[in-house]
């Protein structure tokens, strides 16, 4: 069938999908419908997690979340339900201390992330980046500017390329020159989202700068967001006990404590890394397919000529490149015919691709038969 016919054949489907963000789907959050059943509010040190306390985080929590992120329990503060908002307020600290400056951007990137810098006044200066991670040279290039205060990274399945960062780039990131106050944001979002059978291996990123004399670079956060509930997650971020220190000052004079009860129940659902493993399991059996699918699809239906895309291990996300020119278009045709995918270019500093190539796919939400009209659709788009 020719392109344009088979676009008005699934025109007229009427289609309302939304593949906007990387949402886990329905099956996915039935996983742990357990843990909301909590009849016990006490820690295993006594605390009770109904009341005031913990700014930092009840220490059943902290001890799991440093478990997970390879550092010393004093080295971890549990936050909410949301990552972003701690590093949002990590970035506003740095701002406070070290003035307004320019930020780092690996492109295609995470929109939020340069949206925190954008309105917290920061410059956004854009970095490629391949498949070991942020191009090192281009970044120590950058660094060498007083003026430039951090670097956004996303070194697992990285959002939205699926790319994980080599050894060589995390030793780069840890070792080289840069201004005092330099801070690598070390978004740690998929750590454990394994799509391949056998995962990717990611270095202690706060190690290595803890070994190159530059304890205070690394600021790594992670969250449950993806693992339990999307609105209802645990989030914690990890650094020096320095850089821990003054984070629990900043938060003193905008709360309490975070949910300590949220913390508990996830602590007693997933119990340790062990236990989060064979929970991400599960999640792989639902998710694997689904990428396959596109992937699928994309191959039967993509020639060279037309587009490229990665085949991540892990992650949330595929990225298809089209030729230049050809990405917005091909997102407003597949929202005419019902479909709704990431704006063409936010993954880029200020929502512009400077080529016009770039579509984040998200397959993690809709049925399998929905993923599959989703993506036929996408590439008689991306074909007209």
């Amino acid at each position: 069938m020719e392109p344009l016919a088979n676009y008005n054949r699934l025109k007229a489907l009427n289609l309302k999908l939304d593949m906007s963000r990387g949402k886990p789907s329905p099956e996915q959050l039935d996983l742990s419908l357990p843990l909301l059943a909590i009849s016990d509010y006490k820690d295993d040190t006594g605390v009770d997690a109904r009341n005031y306390s913990n700014l930092e985080g009840i220490p059943e929590a902290r001890r799991f979340f440093a478990e997970l992120q390879g550092v010393a329990v004093n080295e971890c503060l549990v936050g909410g339900n949301s990552s972003l908002e701690l590093m949002y307020h990590t970035v506003e600290l740095l701002r406070n201390t070290y003035g307004k400056g320019k930020w780092l951007c690996p492109v295609p990137g995470y929109d939020r992330h340069f949206r925190v810098t954008e309105v917290l006044g920061y410059e956004l200066i854009s970095v490629p980046m391949t498949a070991e991670g942020p191009d090192m040279d281009e970044v120590e290039r950058l660094a060498r500017d007083p003026e430039v205060r951090g670097i956004w990274c996303v070194p697992k399945y990285s959002n939205p390329d699926g790319y994980t960062y080599s050894g060589e780039v995390c030793k780069r990131l840890a070792n080289m020159s840069a201004a005092p106050g330099f801070t690598v944001i070390w978004d740690n979002a998929y750590g454990w989202h394994h799509i391949a059978a056998k995962g990717d291996e990611l270095p202690n990123f706060t190690a290595l700068c803890k070994a190159a004399g530059n304890p205070d670079r690394a600021v790594a956060f992670c969250s449950t967001s993806k693992i339990t509930f999307g609105g209802a997650g645990v989030a914690a971020v990890s650094s020096s006990e320095a850089n821990i220190n003054a984070l629990v000052k900043y938060f003193t004079a905008m709360t309490i404590g975070f949910d300590k009860l949220n913390q508990l129940r996830h602590v007693r659902f997933l119990k340790n890394e062990g236990g989060l493993a064979a929970h991400m399991e599960k999640h792989r059996a639902i998710l694997a397919p689904k990428f396959q699918k596109v992937l699928d699809v994309f191959a039967a239906n993509l020639p060279p000529e037309v587009a490229e895309w990665t085949k991540p291990n892990g992650g949330y996300f595929i990225s298809l490149y089209l030729n230049a020119g050809k990405a917005a278009k091909t997102v407003q045709l597949c929202k005419e015919a019902g479909v709704i995918l990431t704006p063409a270019g936010a993954a880029y500093p200020y929502g512009k691709d400077p080529e016009d190539r770039h579509i984040r796919v998200a397959p993690t939400y809709p049925s399998s038969d929905d993923l599959q009209t989703a993506a036929e659709l996408l590439c008689v788009a991306a074909s007209l």
